[in-house]
């Protein structure tokens, strides 16, 4: 497709080029989709003409706001919208910030280049006329700054998505939010949560793709806007002060939320073993860093002294709940909900079980039986919530030993805090070991006998008994003390008062 702007020119010879297509063009970037800008009576026929020519599929998208897209069988997206106004630069004056209120006619000299990634295409506008760029407010000089500046006085009164939006455009692009801008958005903070859930769910899914997501949301949060989308977060900044010290619960999640973001850079150096396994369960990281910033969510809500000691029992149980509330708000799925919230509600498992000095094949069974498909992606949040007790930079070190055998509890406690945390990051890996090495051993057994072998053999009906028996045979089939199917029909009829009653 080497002539789309021909294409475009015989298509939409009155349209403008506008949005982050044009911005990314300054910046010498690929863009994800092209934006064309033209009176409201020629969108549809415009689009229509487009999408014969590229031999793509036309349909309108928002009939108020007079948007239709151009979708391509080869992942090229073209989305044609009307003016707000009677012309480009009444429309330009409505735009959210500077760097993306620019417009170029379609009809002056430019080239697009194209390149694919998987499924999606990314384009690239290259060769235009400095001069022929309508730039009404600074956008250029914006642009070359590095600055996220607000486009008017009432953006964000017009639409509060662009509260999110300003940190979301200033991470992507490595820019920083002007000051007036970010005193606007301190004044409209409270706006926040006002969107649509599913539009609020896009710009934080990502600010959590983006590198930096640890610093935005501190930015989100001196902002106002954090604690506007989730205000459960305020109550956590003055909880728990005597053990978290400034910032209490908040200040823990904020370094959680570092720390998964370390660990999804580096499962190298974290899990040398088992790191190339560990990639597919860590495709979609903005669901991890949802979960790290939600983890301990309930914590202020639970939060007791118990002789003389805070304690918050049940945390990760209403945490859990508190969390699956949020995210049906924002629409998220059914899926990454379910995912989430186990993690959440799972997350002290691994303590759990670090507090036994041997853990059993059985306890793993269990362990991964019951959390599923969450199993992985919780031991990676537990990861992080761990070594946020630790200086970063003891870190790298303790990444060393965490692949050595887990220590002793005695070891561990000559080491103080830094030996608590060691010894369950050894914990992890070898977790890992147990699921990776023998998966089929703890996630999915061999079934050596069935439900009519024991109904037979132990002569009873059909019942929710039957199910109980099978788990007990399968828990002796884990530790190694059944082996065959004689084995197991011999366990069932020497224990058979004891497994009835």
């Amino acid at each position: 497709m080497s002539n789309l702007d021909k294409i475009i020119k015989e298509s939409v010879p009155d349209g403008y080029y506008v949005g982050g297509a044009l911005r990314d063009a300054l910046m010498r970037r690929y863009s994800g989709d092209i934006d064309l800008a033209m009176p409201r009576e020629k969108v549809k026929p415009c689009a229509l003409k487009l999408a014969s020519k590229l031999k793509a599929t036309a349909f309108e998208m928002d009939k108020e706001f007079g948007v239709w897209r151009v979708s391509a069988k080869n992942g090229l997206q073209i989305d044609l919208c009307a003016f707000v106004g009677q012309e480009i630069k009444t429309d330009l004056k409505r735009r959210d910030f500077t760097v993306n209120a620019l417009a170029y006619p379609v009809n002056s000299p430019i080239k697009i280049s194209l390149k694919k990634e998987g499924k999606k295409i990314f384009i690239k506008l290259s060769s235009l006329k400095k001069d022929g760029i309508i730039d009404l407010n600074g956008g250029i000089s914006d642009i070359k700054n590095k600055v996220v500046r607000a486009n008017g006085p009432k953006i964000f009164q017009e639409d509060p998505l662009r509260l999110l939006r300003a940190f979301r455009t200033a991470c992507e692009l490595n820019f920083k939010i002007e000051d007036k801008t970010f005193s606007l958005i301190k004044k409209y903070s409270a706006l926040a949560f006002k969107p649509a859930g599913e539009r609020i769910q896009e710009e934080l899914r990502r600010i959590f793709l983006a590198p930096n997501t640890a610093a935005v949301l501190r930015k989100m949060d001196e902002s106002g806007v954090l604690c506007s989308l989730i205000p459960e977060l305020a109550k956590q900044k003055s909880c728990a002060l005597c053990y978290y010290g400034d910032g209490g619960v908040f200040t823990h999640t904020m370094k959680v939320v570092e720390r998964i973001e370390f660990l999804l850079n580096n499962l190298k150096r974290a899990f040398p073993k088992y790191h190339t396994k560990l990639k597919a369960y860590a495709r979609d990281i903005s669901l991890y860093k949802m979960a790290a910033l939600l983890h301990d969510i309930a914590k202020p809500a639970t939060a007791k002294e118990i002789n003389g000691r805070l304690r918050f029992f049940h945390h990760e149980e209403r945490g859990s709940e508190m969390a699956e509330k949020l995210l049906k708000k924002l629409k998220f799925s059914s899926d990454n909900q379910k995912l989430i919230c186990k993690m959440i509600y799972y997350h002290l498992r691994p303590s759990n079980l670090a507090s036994n000095e041997i853990v059993t094949d059985k306890g793993i069974y269990k362990f991964f039986k019951e959390l599923g498909q969450a199993g992985i992606p919780m031991l990676l949040l537990c990861w992080a919530d761990y070594t946020s007790y630790v200086n970063p930079r003891q870190i790298p070190t303790l990444m060393k030993k965490s692949v050595l055998p887990v220590m002793t509890m005695e070891e561990a406690k000559k080491k103080e805090n830094v030996g608590k945390t060691l010894r369950h990051m050894q914990m992890l890996n070898f977790l890992f070991g147990k699921y990776f090495n023998e998966e089929k051993r703890f996630t999915a057994p061999v079934r050596l006998i069935d439900g009519r072998d024991i109904m037979k053999t132990l002569k009873i009906a059909p019942g929710p008994k039957v199910g109980e028996i099978m788990e007990q045979v399968i828990l002796e089939q884990v530790e190694g003390k059944i082996k065959t199917r004689e084995d197991a029909l011999r366990f069932i009829l020497e224990n058979k008062s004891k497994l009835l009653g």
